[in-house]
């Protein structure tokens, strides 16, 4: 019997590897595919892999790819309710939630309430509402499978030791490609030298919060929901070749890591899989040719997204909203040649200076906050 699959953001990097998984094994069944404005891509993906339904940003690209693949006979949907209903799509067993940011939200929580299980790559739904999704999961009795490399690792290195306590974890990050730089190299960086990731192949999005060191900041948020411990259990270490993907120090001591070469399929099958493996062809790591591993403490002076995390992270609330918030537009404005990089901080900072105090934010605060926050740094930073 074939696993069925919905795929939101199925055209980006999590999307894309999870169909050439999908290709390569014949027990999984494509059911639902959703993406944002890349309708040639999803032109091929619908051709090849025949979902029952589609999902596209707007109503522009929905015409568009509708006109394209009238001969498919496929639905085609746009917008958020075009999303949900990807999500949630009836005859699908899991959803892989690959979209990044707070659009996100939205679909998980609509997926969970229909009793999907969830293969999360999207950091920010558990960043923002971490809070509801892990209450709704609960309730619904649903699983949340971690897709990010380093949450994969712990959520692997945590079986087979129910009930035993962890006294750490130890969330491992490359460094991205300004590790090492002073904050005076930062003022001359370009957008161009913050997406040359060393080791890894990701959206234009996460290799910025990569190089900002915001991506593991969100990562230490997404890991104190998904594994249930305090901030202050959490220690961050950067491990430049991305071999070790993370590891967790249980109360006598012992640590489990695991490692491997840095190839996001391993994660993306795994939570299609769990809990078993199966064979996934690639790259082996060869002990023989590793000289050493380095592992050295985040330079926190420079590269202040740890810091916003930790903070946001341990007040609670909306603050973490709100740090996200900041971080998604003020990457955008990036990414559009508009700001320079450490301004990223300068804008992320002062929205969080400037947040209001909601303790137990409900799904309406959280995206009424998204707003508010963009609202504030616009009329701050660019009126």
């Amino acid at each position: 019997m074939s696993k069925k699959i919905s795929i939101i953001g199925s055209t980006g990097s999590i999307g894309t590897q999870t169909l050439e998984i999908v290709r390569e094994n014949e027990k999984y069944e494509v059911v639902a595919l959703a993406c944002g404005r890349n309708i040639r891509l999803m032109e091929s993906q619908m051709r090849e892999f025949h979902p029952s339904f589609v999902a596209v940003a707007d109503k522009e690209a929905a015409e568009e790819l509708r006109a394209a693949t009238k001969d498919l006979g496929i639905p085609v949907e746009y917008g958020m309710d075009g999303l949900v209903r990807a999500a949630a799509w009836e005859t699908a067993d899991i959803t892989v939630t690959g979209i990044v940011g707070m659009v996100g939200i939205r679909p998980t929580l609509a997926a969970i309430e229909a009793g999907k299980d969830i293969a999360l790559a999207n950091k920010e739904t558990l960043v923002t509402a971490g809070h509801l999704v892990m209450k709704a999961a609960r309730e619904k009795g649903v699983k949340i499978l971690p897709v990010d490399s380093e949450h994969s690792a712990i959520f692997q290195c945590l079986q087979g030791n129910a009930g035993n306590p962890v006294s750490r974890i130890l969330l491992t990050a490359s460094g991205g490609p300004f590790r090492g730089k002073t904050r005076g190299e930062l003022e001359r960086v370009t957008v161009e030298d913050a997406l040359k990731h060393p080791n890894w192949s990701m959206g234009p999005k996460i290799t910025v919060d990569s190089a900002s060191m915001m991506n593991k900041g969100l990562e230490v948020i997404e890991a104190k929901w998904l594994f249930d411990v305090a901030p202050e259990q959490i220690e961050v270490l950067v491990q430049p070749q991305s071999i070790i993907h993370s590891a967790v120090e249980f109360v006598d001591g012992a640590v489990i890591a695991q490692l491997g070469t840095p190839d996001m399929k391993l994660p993306i099958q795994y939570a299609l899989t769990w809990p078993a493996r199966e064979y996934l062809p690639g790259e082996r790591l060869d002990f023989t040719r590793l000289s050493s591993i380095i592992l050295a403490q985040p330079d926190r002076e420079t590269f202040l997204g740890l810091d916003f995390a930790y903070k946001s992270a341990k007040v609670g609330g909306i603050l973490p909203t709100v740090m996200n918030a900041a971080n998604e537009y003020a990457v955008a404005h990036f990414l559009k040649k508009e700001i320079r990089f450490l301004e990223i901080y300068d804008w992320i900072s002062y929205a969080m200076d400037t947040a209001p105090v909601i303790p137990e934010p409900s799904l309406e605060d959280i995206l009424e906050e998204e707003k508010a926050v963009e609202n504030r740094l616009k009329e701050h930073f660019l009126c």
